[in-house]
C-alpha cells in the first residue's frame, strides 16, 4: 500500500511541476494532452485495485459460507460492473475532451 501511495504522490507532483511549462506554450491543448492519459491511467489503476479487493472479499465470503454462493456471486458481478463503469466513464470523458 505504501508503494502505491508513493507512486500516486510522485505522479501528482510530476503533473504539478509540468503544468507551468505547458502553460507557457501557445497551444492550449498541450496541457490536456498530458493530463488526459494520466487521468485514464489513474482511473484504470484504481479500478484494477478495486476489482481485486472485491474479488478477494467475494472469495473469502464463499470460503466462510459456501451456502451463499449464488447471492455472493450476484453482488460481486454487480459490484464489478459498477467499478468497470467508472473506468469507462473516465475513458468517455477523455475521448470527448
Amino acid at each position: 500500500m505504501t508503494k502505491f501511495f508513493y507512486l500516486i504522490v510522485l505522479l501528482f507532483l510530476l503533473s504539478l511541476f509540468t503544468m507551468p511549462v505547458l502553460a507557457q506554450s501557445d497551444d492550449a491543448s498541450s496541457a490536456s494532452a498530458l493530463m488526459n492519459p494520466l487521468a485514464m491511467a489513474i482511473a484504470a489503476a484504481g479500478c484494477g485495485l478495486a476489482q481485486a479487493k472485491a474479488l478477494r472479499a467475494g472469495c473469502e465470503g464463499v470460503a466462510r459460507n459456501p451456502g451463499a454462493v449464488d447471492t455472493i456471486r450476484f453482488f460481486i458481478i454487480l459490484g464489478l460492473a459498477f467499478i468497470e463503469f467508472l473506468a469507462l466513464l473516465t475513458f468517455v470523458y477523455v475521448a470527448f475532451i
